[in-house]
């Protein structure tokens, strides 16, 4: 499968109709630029991204360092375009049997009832929002766990931002035995609910949707934004320059790491 180099990470260079033609089994995250810069200095995060078996472009910014790079990305696959896609693509198909992890009490559930209506058969089978910090208490997890694989859902959706979904799919994914495809969406599932407002398309293609997001969630958005991805420029200058070290990056930051995934990541 043809990829795309971007830093410590490989990116699946597919088309959106391609990607849904392709997947029938297996894992799938969707990188953008924060995620990238997490993956400069968490290990753990780069453990959780190695059990993935698709790598698909979320992020207008990163087609365009793909560019500057010369290596450009066919398209652009964010999670809240894929899991409609996702499930229009399978409308028909009984096999697909989705199940929701992720959002606001309440949310998850919301989002259930507005797919299945959309679709007119009950292709989202469960859903459930975790308490906040639920990723710190193995009983929920657990419990959570069980909840999936007493569903019969063959598809998990989970969206409680990155990293902690990716970590959780991780180390939990040989437990869900029934589960053929992971998918960690972020936001997605407060889109379905209509919890949360997208991003104009026209703002989304010209690389300025995380202002966007910025301005709609200040409180939460400004640090990522304005301090913790700010680097990814000059890092993307040095891999044009031949001049970035993955291991370099990953043996500084893991020296000073100062805390778990577990307080990692907020939804």
């Amino acid at each position: 499968m043809n990829k795309v180099k971007i830093l410590n990470l490989e990116i699946d260079n597919l088309s959106k109709v391609e990607f849904l033609d392709t997947l029938q089994s297996g894992v799938v995250f969707t990188p953008n630029v924060d995620h990238l810069m997490k993956l400069q200095k968490d290990p753990e995060f780069v453990q959780a991204y190695s059990v993935s078996n698709y790598k698909v472009c979320d992020s207008q910014i990163l087609l365009l360092a793909a560019r500057l790079l010369g290596t450009p990305i066919r398209e652009k696959i964010s999670g809240s375009d894929l899991l409609p896609a996702f499930y229009t693509h399978h409308q028909q198909n009984e096999s697909i049997k989705i199940f929701l992890l992720g959002a606001r009490e309440g949310v998850a559930a919301q989002a259930q009832q507005n797919i299945n209506l959309k679709i007119g058969r009950n292709i989202v089978v469960g859903s459930y929002s975790p308490s906040f910090g639920f990723e710190n208490n193995d009983l929920e997890c657990q419990q959570i766990v069980e909840i999936i694989n007493n569903s019969g859902a063959t598809v998990l959706v989970i969206g409680v931002g990155a990293p902690k979904q990716e970590k959780w799919i991780c180390k939990y994914k040989e437990q869900l035995q029934n589960i053929k495809i992971f998918m960690a969406l972020g936001a997605t599932i407060d889109f379905e609910a209509g919890n949360m407002k997208r991003a104009p398309k026209w703002i989304s293609q010209i690389g300025f949707e995380w202002l966007f997001r910025l301005l709609c969630e200040p409180k939460r958005l400004w640090k990522r934004y304005l301090i913790e991805d700010i680097p990814f420029l000059l890092l993307i200058l040095k891999q044009k320059l031949n001049l970035y070290l993955t291991k370099d990056y990953l043996k500084k930051n893991s020296k000073d790491k100062r805390h778990s995934w577990h307080t990692a990541g907020k939804y």
